[in-house]
């Protein structure tokens, strides 16, 4: 019978490897953390204004969640912004919310740290737009806030007069200041993809090219559809004189653009240089304005925990619609129920001089669908 110990050298190398792995884990879910916190969060969760705080101290910056290592450092610098971008991250969430309200992702926020969840782990139309859109409603909410006085770095726009103004025509005012609202939102909104480190030509670099690419997409968008407004002068409001600024589009119609370019998004993937390039060669590049996706998009049938689709169960739909609000589509064939509902709304309204409208209450009864 043999007698000698057994050697424990693998079992040591075993464990050695499992607690390897342990770190690896650790540190991956630390990563996955760090990902899911996003500074969208600002728009969810009010911001004092930096009067509050002495010029150059932290508290302030310190107390914001969702901000990288760069984006804090530009908190410091400017405070008085914060506040403004946190509009703007909220107008963005409220936009999306509008646009995609009649479709199956209909854009809703999950928590307050990543704000919507699993789904923007994925490199979809969907995240395409959220980006675009978040980062117009910052070069929105900056160019406004220049105008109105609110930021030190900053004042009325200083766009040259237009060559094709008519020459009587004053160029003044205080327009909206769309030129430092892009500068801006480019240097905080994209300061988080620029200082994250991967691999060139790995799938998380793609995904850093897409972001960056659906960023600008979102700031071209609101810099391009600023426009001339003018205002008439002149006795009784006959416009002999008119003093004209740029101001910037109404944001629905901002909204509209990028649901457009939703539609149209170009599927990419990444190429052997290291950049992104269409994944059907037929197509035409994507412009700086149009949106780009690396990932095809979920169905968002059923609620996925893994994929962060909360399904359509429970959502209103249109039973005479054949769009996505449809409830053959809404409902993904799984069929729904109906029900009535009382419907309250104003009715009969007369105006009665001067100066009001005066309305009655009306109530009626209103079938409603909604999905199983």
């Amino acid at each position: 019978m043999d007698n000698r110990p057994v050697p424990r050298r693998r079992t040591g190398a075993v464990r050695h490897l499992l607690q390897l792995a342990c770190v690896v884990l650790a540190c991956s879910s630390q990563l996955l953390m760090v990902e899911a916190n996003s500074w969208w969060s600002l728009g969810l969760t009010p911001i004092q204004r930096p009067e509050m705080y002495i010029i150059g101290a932290q508290p302030l910056c310190s107390q914001l969640s969702g901000l990288s290592q760069s984006q804090r450092k530009l908190c410091q610098l400017y405070q008085d912004h914060m506040s403004y971008i946190g509009d703007g991250a909220r107008t963005g969430i409220k936009e999306c919310q509008y646009q995609f309200k009649q479709r199956r992702w209909n854009c809703s926020t999950v928590d307050s740290t990543s704000v919507f969840g699993r789904v923007m782990h994925i490199g979809s139309r969907e995240t395409a737009f959220t980006y675009a859109i978040s980062a117009a409603g910052v070069v929105n909410a900056i160019s406004r806030a220049c105008r109105d006085g609110e930021l030190s770095t900053c004042g009325c726009s200083r766009t040259a007069r237009p060559r094709d103004l008519p020459r009587d025509w004053l160029w003044g005012g205080c327009g909206d200041n769309v030129h430092y609202g892009y500068r801006f939102a480019r240097e905080f909104v994209d300061a988080k993809e620029r200082e994250k480190n991967y691999p060139r030509g790995s799938r998380e670099y793609a995904r850093i090219l897409m972001n960056l690419h659906n960023n600008e997409a979102g700031r071209q968008a609101v810099y391009n559809q600023a426009h001339v407004a003018c205002k008439c002068h002149g006795v009784s409001g006959s416009c002999s004189l008119k003093t004209c600024w740029l101001q910037l589009a109404d944001f629905r119609r901002v909204g509209e653009f990028l649901k457009e370019k939703y539609d149209s998004a170009a599927a990419m993937q990444i190429g052997r240089k290291g950049k992104l390039e269409l994944k059907d060669k037929r197509f035409n590049n994507p412009t700086p304005e149009d949106m780009v996706y690396i990932d095809p998009s979920p169905d968002y049938c059923l609620r996925n925990e893994t994929t962060g689709s909360l399904g359509t169960h429970g959502r209103y739909c249109n039973k005479t619609s054949e769009g996505m609000d449809g409830c053959e589509l809404m409902c993904c064939g799984r069929g729904y129920d109906q029900f009535k509902t009382y419907k309250h709304e104003r009715c009969h309204c007369k105006f009665h001089w001067c100066c009001y409208v005066k309305c009655r209450r009306c109530t009626t009864l209103v079938d409603q669908f909604m999905c199983k």
